[in-house]
């Protein structure tokens, strides 16, 4: 089988979504982890990319006192993606990355391709087997003075409609914000009221 075949069957599956608000940036995803059609909860490589991030976020921490950027996450990222791309082991490696935050109190996401191909985005994100659908419904609701509130909400509602309209989206929501006030994970309940 080919690289390009491979990729073609297993990149898909889960939806994620990212959001810049006037006051911050909101990022949400569903918890089912797919390969093609089959539901697998193969996420080691992300996890090792988590791990990866928050070892050199803490050494940067320590030798420049404040936090790696999100522009600075994004191309640490990116590299380790690029260092790591085989075509024939994506079924491993296969991840794509969504990492925003706030740089000099100005809201920053960025779409990082399974290969580390980086983009900058000005508005909204959304990746995964259930993103088309997200798209379409960002599209039609996003204002560029949004709230973060308004953006945790119109999150979840977008994963609730991917959820609807694929089988590869599902499970639980997750949904973070990141403002000046710092890091917040929306607890199931909030999701629930965000939901209705």
């Amino acid at each position: 089988m080919d690289a390009n075949a491979i990729a073609k069957k297993i990149l898909k599956g889960t939806t994620t979504i990212g959001i810049i608000c006037k006051d911050g940036v909101v990022m949400g995803a569903d918890s089912r982890a797919t390969m093609d059609t089959f539901i697998a909860g193969s996420v080691a490589f992300a996890e090792y990319l988590v791990k990866v991030l928050k070892v050199q976020n803490e050494f940067y921490k320590m030798t420049e006192g404040k936090p790696l950027s999100p522009g600075a996450a994004a191309s640490l990222l990116s590299m380790v993606l690029q260092e790591n791309a085989n075509p024939y082991l994506l079924e491993l490696t296969a991840v794509q990355l969504i990492v925003g935050g706030l740089n000099k109190d100005v809201p920053e996401l960025y779409d990082l391709d399974p290969l580390g191909g980086i983009s900058k985005e000005s508005k909204f994100f959304s990746s995964g087997s259930g993103s088309l659908t997200a798209l379409g419904y960002l599209e039609s609701i996003f204002v560029p003075d949004m709230s973060v509130d308004d953006a945790a909400k119109h999150t979840v509602k977008a994963l609730k409609i991917a959820m609807k309209r694929d089988s590869a989206t599902g499970d639980n929501i997750k949904v973070v914000a990141i403002t000046k006030k710092g890091f917040k994970e929306y607890s199931k309940e909030e999701i629930e009221k965000l939901a209705k």
